[in-house]
């Protein structure tokens, strides 16, 4: 516990954003120094690969731990902030750190472990594709053969602290930006007859995306639209020439993202056509969406339930509507993506993640340790017993510290 909150703390304390973070790589392989690992380093980004190999064969299993910060200026009162323009607020400082745990924890275990473990010590997760680059860069093939499972863990900073959530298929959305410019003939405000105005069809435009993705989506596999910018025009008595829209698209299947990728920019185009406009519009996907195998949901919350017990894991009923690039290791293997409550325990959680005021118990170390390596235990020791059927979300207990 004393180590894994003061790495914690060190990493919040200087945080990095993006792909290169060479002062969080250098003490994530301090943390792991004279450990039985295989360790690898990334070229086009600071990841760190690192292998454990069990006694005997068997197969290997992947555990991911994203390190980026985002810039963002910290805001709590813990006398560990960052003080400069970014902070750890989505909880990867506590993520790298129980990677960390699990592969303290591993270790020892090493003569008794039938395959590979693979730590993944990702940057860039926070939209700048780390995920994608180390898959580029080999990853998978890390071990000498590819891993038949994959997991990962993620702390929220508005649930109660140390309960476990996950779900089968779909448990986090994916995400894409619409970027549209309706061009037109600028001119007077006062002979707007002689302009071709963008401004009412971009108005219209707004309100054709929305009633778009509400009447020609199933209900059951949604799209979420939201348009974040709109401009044109530089002055009240001139029509401009041009106008732009930009739009973020959530979406919880391949199927659906590729639809909207393909639709929306005709939808755009119909508009400004009917205007006698022209529009550039193109989709461009970000993330795709998280979906969890359901034979791994079922590892997850049986390891959680045996670990924390019945009362400290609950099935989410609903995805959530966020986005994570770990979708991009759950479109090469079967896996799970879950989530671990870190809201502090004195007190009513008052941010999320991504708020400058999110606050994350680092109480929940330990447990977040033991609950990545249990998930590989499971695979390379003898499979545990299925823990107790798990409480819906809808009667969410207040489980104790771990």
């Amino acid at each position: 516990m004393p180590d894994l909150v003061a790495l914690r703390r060190k990493l919040h304390a200087d945080p990095e954003v993006g792909l290169q973070l060479p002062r969080t790589q250098a003490a994530i392989l301090e943390a792991l120094s004279g450990l039985p690992l295989d360790l690898t380093l990334g070229q086009k980004c600071s990841s760190v690969t690192a292998v454990l190999r069990g006694a005997r064969p068997g197969p290997v299993v992947l555990l991911r731990g994203d390190m980026d910060a985002l810039p963002i200026r910290e805001e709590t009162e813990v006398e560990f902030a960052a003080t400069g323009e970014a902070m750890h607020a989505c909880g990867h400082d506590l993520h790298a750190t129980a990677l960390v745990g699990a592969a303290h924890a591993l270790a020892p275990q090493q003569s008794e472990l039938a395959g590979s473990v693979v730590f993944m010590f990702q940057p860039g997760e926070e939209g700048h594709g780390g995920a994608r680059l180390m898959l580029d860069e080999g990853l998978l093939d890390a071990a000498g053969e590819r891993p038949s499972a994959a997991y990962t863990l993620h702390v929220l900073a508005d649930r109660p602290r140390g309960m476990a959530y996950c779900r089968p298929g779909p448990i986090m959305a994916a995400y894409s930006i619409l970027d549209a410019t309706l061009i037109g003939r600028g001119g007077h405000g006062g002979r707007p007859h002689e302009t071709l105005d963008p401004v009412p069809a971009l108005a219209e435009t707004v309100t054709a995306l929305y009633a778009y993705v509400a009447r020609r989506f199933d209900a059951f596999d949604p799209v979420v639209l939201s348009v974040g910018e709109l401009h044109a025009g530089t002055a009240p008595n001139v029509v401009p020439g041009s106008g732009t829209l930009r739009a973020g698209i959530r979406t919880f299947s391949e199927a659906a993202t590729a639809r909207i990728a393909e639709e929306l920019p005709s939808v755009v185009a119909s508009v400004a056509a009917a205007h006698g406009l022209t529009a550039e519009a193109a989709v461009r996907p970000v993330m795709a969406p998280t979906v969890n195998d359901p034979d791994a949901a079922a590892v997850f919350a049986a390891t959680a339930t045996g670990l924390f017990g019945p009362g400290r894991y609950t099935d989410l009923v609903h995805p959530r509507t966020g986005s994570e690039d770990f979708s991009e290791v759950l479109r090469e293997i079967p896996g799970a993506y879950g989530y671990l409550g870190a809201g502090p325990a004195d007190r009513p959680a008052t941010a999320g993640n991504h708020s400058p005021r999110a606050w994350f118990d680092d109480s929940i170390l330990p447990g977040a340790a033991a609950l990545l390596a249990g998930l590989a235990r499971h695979h390379l020791l003898s499979p545990p017993a299925a823990g107790p059927v798990p409480a819906r979300e809808s009667n969410l207990p207040t489980g104790r510290s771990s």
